[in-house]
């Protein structure tokens, strides 16, 4: 657990786990509403889905956006040999606030709450790029 890269396979794992879960929801309530795969090939037709199914898949795509900022910095922390402790634990951090926020918006998806993670999770991803930014000066 000492290596940066960890965490970057812990939210990689975070984010199969919410694709399997994704169409563990999606597939049976598109078979409720009578609806064929072919019939959902444009995004907003999707909307007619209830709300449990379709907070998921917007939290499928949430792991698809800022995350990649994540998996970019530490392998740039990684390969310029910036790698300490602190970053270690930031990038922990950031993860546990993924997971975290996965888990509320694919459950009780409280706008507020949801937005207070997601901020909390984007001050961690700014200190470490802070930091990086730093060692540049």
């Amino acid at each position: 657990m000492n290596s940066m890269l960890t965490p970057v396979l812990a939210l990689i794992v975070l984010s199969l786990i919410v694709w399997i879960w994704m169409y563990a929801t999606r597939v049976p309530a598109m078979q409720k509403a009578g609806l064929q795969p072919q019939e959902v090939r444009f995004p907003a037709a999707l909307q007619q889905l209830p709300d449990a199914a379709r907070q998921v898949a917007d939290n499928y795509n949430h792991l698809m956006e800022q995350p990649t900022i994540f998996y970019a910095l530490v392998f740039y922390i990684v390969l310029a040999g910036h790698s300490d402790q602190l970053h270690i634990y930031l990038a922990w951090a950031y993860v546990a606030l993924r997971v975290v926020h996965s888990l509320v918006q694919g459950t009780v998806n409280i706008v507020s709450l949801r937005f207070s993670i997601f901020t909390l999770s984007t001050l961690v991803l700014m200190l470490m790029v802070g930091r990086e930014v730093a060692a540049l000066l």
